[in-house]
């Protein structure tokens, strides 16, 4: 498979630092916005895609929300030790997991963990005025950088999400080189954001305002949403000479079934609001083809490697082998895993257009670009960015882009 010996040095920019907005502006839509229709790069503004979107256009966008993942404990010896939660472990549904009363186990990263593999950690804080006790115990580790963590706290009347949101800390990139502050908990959230679970922002979304919203739905755009909770693996660089050996992270999706019927019956209309959604859109037909393959136990996760191998299906019999498994079982929105892996040598078949930000040399997402608008023009496309004072990464400016070939 060729696609594995893609070299990550081919995807190397130089970024200076300046470039990376450390903030976001003062108004989310007043952000530049690249336009890249596969001939020339242009420049206007956030504000003016309601003019750049036509009636019949579906604007698709990840609903998800940020956690306040990241929470601060104090040995007795004085240690700081962080635990960043990823994703739940028991139980591990996450609206079962942040309804929780008393006992979850999540599994997390952990920071100056060889000052702690044994004991319990505690911490106090109030919830409206009431003194809550919140423990952590280390279980076992369960491969890489990532731990079982078992929290239990002493009031039954508080969920977990209520207890991050007291005591955690929002997870902003670490290549912003800053600590959280206070005005992060809204401007590293989407104005659409609603279901808990990432640890990182679809940052494409962060330059929505609710007036280009409803300029929008004026201008017969028609919005859909979708859920990818995205994990902290979206920050971590390709160390690897070749893709091939860089295992990519796995994320939670869920779309429903309405939206799939949309899919189905409006293929070229398809934008997509960030690379969280057009992984989220593309893993469908791996889903689809799982469950054509085997309709009574389909497994329901999309290993990074399965689109660069050969599969038969159409993509309108893949969407529609989904429609049936969720009317045969009575179900209104298909949940599921991913690991896709998009890079160029790709076939794309749902996703006609793309809103991104900038993002790191050498990373997945810049890959996924690559493989989006050709491999020979994502250079020219950065370059202009480059060139025309383009603020980069997560609260950076964003960008319009037209797929290079025709859908699969």
């Amino acid at each position: 498979m060729e696609q594995r010996h893609i070299r990550i040095e081919d995807f190397n920019y130089e970024l200076p630092d300046e470039r990376i907005a450390k903030y976001p502006l003062e108004e989310r839509d007043q952000s530049q916005l690249l336009i890249w229709d596969g001939v020339q790069p242009h420049h206007q503004h956030f504000y003016d895609l309601p003019d750049l979107l036509h009636q019949g256009d579906v604007l698709i966008y990840n609903n998800t929300k940020v956690i306040q993942a990241r929470l601060h404990f104090a040995k007795e010896t004085g240690a700081l030790i962080e635990i960043f939660c990823l994703e739940p472990h028991t139980p591990s549904n996450y609206e079962e997991a942040f309804a929780a009363a008393k006992e979850v186990v999540w599994q997390c990263m952990v920071g100056n963990l060889k000052k702690w593999k044994q004991g319990i950690l505690s911490r106090n804080f109030f919830i409206n005025d009431i003194d809550v006790c919140l423990q952590a115990e280390y279980v076992e580790e369960i491969g890489g950088m990532s731990h079982l963590i078992r929290f239990t706290w002493n009031k039954s009347e508080f969920t977990f999400a209520q207890i991050l949101e007291a005591c955690g800390e929002l997870p902003i990139p670490p290549y912003l080189n800053r600590e959280t502050e206070d005005k992060d908990k809204e401007t590293y959230q989407t104005v659409y954001s609603k279901i808990e679970g990432s640890v990182a922002a679809p940052t494409a979304g962060l330059h929505f305002t609710l007036p280009v919203l409803r300029r929008l739905a004026r201008n017969g755009v028609r919005e859909e949403e979708i859920t990818l909770h995205v994990g902290a693996g979206t920050f971590h660089p390709v160390k690897s000479e070749e893709i091939g050996d860089h295992p990519m992270h796995t994320e939670f999706i869920s779309i429903n079934k309405e939206t799939i019927e949309l899919l189905l019956n409006n293929r070229e209309h398809i934008v997509a609001v960030g690379t969280t959604s057009v992984r989220t859109l593309e893993s469908l037909y791996y889903l689809g083809v799982h469950i054509a393959n085997n309709p009574e136990a389909p497994n329901l996760h999309v290993e990074q490697w399965e689109p660069y191998e050969p599969h038969t299906l159409t993509t309108q019999q893949a969407l529609q082998a989904i429609l049936d498994y969720l009317n045969q079982h009575h179900l209104w929105m298909i949940e599921a895993s991913t690991q896709i892996l998009i890079v160029p040598g790709f076939e794309f078949r749902v996703v006609s257009r793309m809103l991104t930000n900038f993002h790191q040399p050498k990373s997945t997402l810049l890959l996924l670009v690559a493989a989006f608008v050709g491999i020979e023009h994502w250079k020219t496309i950065y370059n202009y960015a480059l060139s025309n004072n383009f603020r980069f990464l997560s609260y950076g400016d964003s960008s319009l882009l037209t797929l290079a070939r025709p859908l699969k």
